[in-house]
């Protein structure tokens, strides 16, 4: 490929290749007439200014990296979209670090997070190390966190336990009474923090809960925790599930092995609202969480920290709400 150059421009215009340069720099001193003939011949051609090679030269860079395990599972696949536009609206440049599960996928992330001299980055919930944290603090990067925590890092944080607890009362009070949590044994820290604050809300009520883990906080994962469910000597009659996937695989169990009919045998609310929540085959209740506040709200801590480098730490809170569907329909 052979972009068009900065001198190409000067030569089409007359002008002086200096000119071209100061037309596209914010700020800098042009004439109008000159500035009219640069703008022109730049059209013509279909010139654009390297961004790349402006911020190698002014050790700066509009890069900011976005750093996933899984980037393309379930509520985090919505969110690594958001947050792309969001950072294209501000003018960034959105690269995506798919960390990868092994020592060398991992090692080969961490090289390009620095590598490419990112302005920034972002770390998702999930499973990247906190090593990439602590590299990317010691080059001096801003880092935000979604659903994590990191000491000294600004964070935008679900309200986990607030809707925990929500989802524990709403089915006490709609006279459940044999309640169950079903997560994953490869649990991200919301998703545990969402397992501690259900479990104990309904302890604290004086009953117990059955908890069911699949292997992953997936689809599988939840085919596997609605097996476990069903081998329940007291089969429960409700259910919150960690996120919506493992919600779907849950619901597709009990149907077609155990028979039930949901809500009427057993109660269902998960967690995230993914637009399959809607499909009319699971109508499923749910907390929303919205990717695209989450991923503004993570764009203004960055742009907090970039103009006080030395501040406090940011924290952001977005607390889910509940939608209403089929699976389950609380008590007025």
């Amino acid at each position: 490929m052979r972009f068009v150059s900065a001198e190409q421009v000067a030569r089409r215009a007359g002008v002086s290749r200096s000119a071209v340069s100061r037309t596209f720099t914010p700020g800098a001193s042009v004439a109008p007439a000159t500035r009219e003939k640069v703008l022109r011949a730049a059209e013509e051609l279909g010139y654009h200014v390297n961004d790349l090679a402006r911020g190698v030269l002014n050790n700066q860079s509009r890069l900011v990296g976005i750093v996933a395990t899984k980037p393309e599972v379930g509520f985090r696949a919505y969110l690594t979209a958001a947050l792309a536009k969001a950072l294209i609206r501000r003018g960034s440049v959105p690269i995506l670090i798919n960390t990868g599960q092994t020592e060398e996928e991992l090692l080969a992330a961490q090289k390009t997070l620095i590598g490419h001299r990112a302005e920034a980055t972002i770390i998702l919930s999930g499973s990247p190390p906190a090593s990439f944290f602590e590299l990317a603090k010691r080059n001096g990067q801003p880092v935000v966190m979604i659903g994590r925590s990191e000491p000294d890092a600004d964070h935008v944080h679900a309200g986990n336990a607030e809707a925990s607890i929500e989802a524990a009362r709403l089915l006490i009070r709609a006279g459940r009474r044999r309640l169950a949590f079903a997560g994953s044994h490869s649990a991200t820290p919301s998703i545990l923090e969402r397992q501690i604050a259900f479990v104990a809300e309904v302890e604290y009520h004086g009953q117990s809960v059955a908890i069911a883990h699949g292997a992953d906080s997936d689809y599988e994962g939840g085919v596997m925790a609605g097996r476990a469910l069903l081998a329940e000597s007291e089969r429960p009659d409700a259910v919150f599930c960690a996120n919506d996937l493992i919600a779907f695989g849950v619901m597709d169990v009990v149907r077609r092995e155990g028979n039930l009919r949901i809500p009427e045998d057993l109660a269902v609310i998960g967690f995230d609202d993914v637009p399959q929540a809607a499909w009319l085959n699971y109508g499923l209740t749910t907390f929303r969480q919205d990717p695209v506040v989450m991923a503004q709200r993570a764009v203004d801590l960055l742009e907090r920290r970039l103009a006080d480098p030395d501040g406090e730490p940011g924290r952001e809170r977005v607390v889910p709400e509940i939608v209403v569907r089929e699976s389950f329909v609380p008590q007025p």
